[in-house]
């Protein structure tokens, strides 16, 4: 390369990191103004200047890699959520205090992440949480403690509902015991942080090809979402926006059908149709004429039984849900058919993923409060097998680190892949 190039790709790198640390100055000279509890198309999230992405994107320039850089520099311009996964209550507590102060400063709304409940992920790659229920509730109250009067944005611990101790396999929960614990626990956070006036509060579901949506509506009406702002999808997955936002519609028109609907679906969430099958569809065998959850065209069905038994009931009564978009740009990923003779985990560090759609609160969906990028953008999922028996991640060719630990060359990936392309947050 001859140094007359060298010279404009290197101030063109560094061009996009001033612009990157332009738009955190902006931020932080933000003007205070008065603010909703709830959110609204014009709130605004809070962008952590020293993030991972932040830091990548100038290790990137010092090693020369100018393209990776600029990306950086523009994935660290957007705002991404914090998570909690452990630490003693005065610990969590310290941490949730200066991160929603610093957000305070600038007038930006943070999100954060709830990940501590006992006994989660079913002991699997994100393996840990609290010792206790008593453990967990104290932690939850120090991390409301550490919210205090501040605005904030909680989604309450991903996975934590639909994988119950009771999906966890034979022999884990014989007695349901710990399955109460848990949507006690869960209850217990839900109704702890949303207390705080200012805390917006959305309690995880899931996504859309996960739990059929009368059994998801079940477990959050079980674990107290009437209590909170609503719920949140495709926490660290890759399933399309549409996908999800029509899965958490038909969840808020099956919760509203058994709870304010016909007398006689009161507590009958079961009746609501999937994304798995519909009554409303003929089911007999013709093409199409069944639901077919990799075949959203068939999803029709699901919207005919809504129309017919739930109706049309209004936007304002019905629960309302956020959706993570950080790794779903480019939709859910498909391994080679036969490549794998168990489940190949499709959620587990997807390869060849994007960046999806950018962190907003202005949606244009009414029943969608914000597109967020919940996990974030570059940290692994865990070392990932795909049930192969050994321990490299065939996809890649090496033992994947561990999970939340960052991983360059997948947020290359990512931000690389975007869809929409990856701009400058303004």
């Amino acid at each position: 390369m001859n140094p007359r190039s060298l010279r404009r790709r290197t101030t063109a790198a560094l061009a996009a990191l001033a612009a990157c640390a332009a738009l955190l100055a902006t931020q932080a000279q933000a003007q205070a103004a008065p603010v909703a509890d709830a959110l609204t198309p014009a709130t605004r999230f809070y962008v952590d200047p020293n993030s991972k992405a932040a830091k990548q994107a100038l290790t990137d320039l010092r090693n020369g890699d100018f393209a990776n850089a600029v990306n950086m520099a523009r994935l660290a311009s957007w705002p991404q959520a914090e998570w909690f996964t452990e630490g003693t209550p005065d610990e969590v507590r310290a941490k949730v205090r200066s991160l929603v102060r610093e957000a305070r400063l600038v007038n930006r709304t943070p999100v954060l992440v709830a990940y501590n409940v006992p006994g989660r992920d079913c002991s699997q790659y994100s393996s840990g949480g609290a010792a206790s229920s008593a453990a967990y509730r104290q932690w939850i109250d120090a991390f409301a403690a550490g919210i205090g009067d501040s605005k904030a944005v909680v989604v309450v611990e991903p996975d934590g509902l639909a994988l119950l101790p009771s999906d966890c396999g034979p022999g884990v929960d014989p007695t349901g015991e710990l399955t109460a614990a848990r949507v006690a626990d869960l209850t217990y956070a839900v109704g702890t942080l949303k207390a705080k006036a200012r805390t917006t509060v959305y309690l995880d579901a899931g996504n859309v090809q996960w739990r059929p949506v009368g059994e998801m509506a079940r477990r959050l009406l079980d674990a107290g979402v009437q209590h909170s702002d609503g719920f949140a999808l495709n926490v660290s997955n890759t399933h399309p926006t549409d996908h999800n936002t029509r899965y958490g519609t038909w969840i808020s028109r099956c919760m509203w059908y058994a709870t304010e609907g016909p007398e006689y679906a009161r507590g009958h969430t079961d009746w609501c149709a999937t994304q798995y099958y519909s009554p409303a569809a003929p089911n007999d065998g013709a093409p199409g004429n069944a639901v077919d959850p990799a075949d959203p065209a068939t999803w029709r069905w699901t919207d005919a039984w809504f129309d017919q038994n739930a109706g049309t009931p209004p936007n304002d009564a019905l629960h309302h849900f956020v959706i993570d978009t950080s790794r779903n740009g480019l939709g859910a990923w498909t391994p080679e058919p036969g490549k794998y003779t168990g489940d190949p985990e499709i959620w587990c560090n997807a390869p060849g993923r994007g960046l999806g759609p950018r962190p907003t609160a202005d949606t244009g969906v009414p029943l969608v409060d914000a597109y967020l990028w919940v996990k974030i953008p570059g940290e692994s999922d865990g070392s990932c097998t795909r049930n192969t028996g050994g321990t490299i991640d065939p996809e890649y060719g090496i033992v994947d680190p561990p999970a939340g630990t960052w991983w360059p060359a997948q947020a290359h990936t990512l931000a690389h892949n975007a869809a929409p392309r990856l701009t400058f947050n303004h």
